[in-house]
């Protein structure tokens, strides 16, 4: 699954398409989580991008939300502060 228990909080894979029209969680893709943001894929722009809409959709502070592998790659892992796994597949309704 794309979200599992990590310490301190939940730890989600993501698929990433940088330069779309509209961000957008698209929903579950295989082991991970499609999200489009429109940021293209340079300077951590699109990471940036990442980190917004995932603080949005699940309502924390952009803060309690970091990249923690892939920086530089459409496959990355990114872990939220205080939320649990169930919380997260809640608020993200997969």
């Amino acid at each position: 699954m794309c979200v599992e228990a990590a310490l301190g909080g939940s730890r989600i894979a993501l698929l990433v398409v940088p330069g779309a029209s509209r961000e957008q969680i698209v929903g579950a893709h295989g082991d991970a989580l499609r999200i489009r943001v429109a940021a293209p894929p340079e300077k951590g722009r699109a990471n940036g991008a990442v980190i917004a809409l995932l603080a949005r959709v699940l309502g924390v502070r952009r803060a309690d939300i970091r990249i923690t592998a892939g920086h530089g790659s459409r496959r990355k892992a990114a872990h939220v502060r205080g939320l649990g796994p169930d919380d997260v597949r809640a608020r993200l309704r997969i």
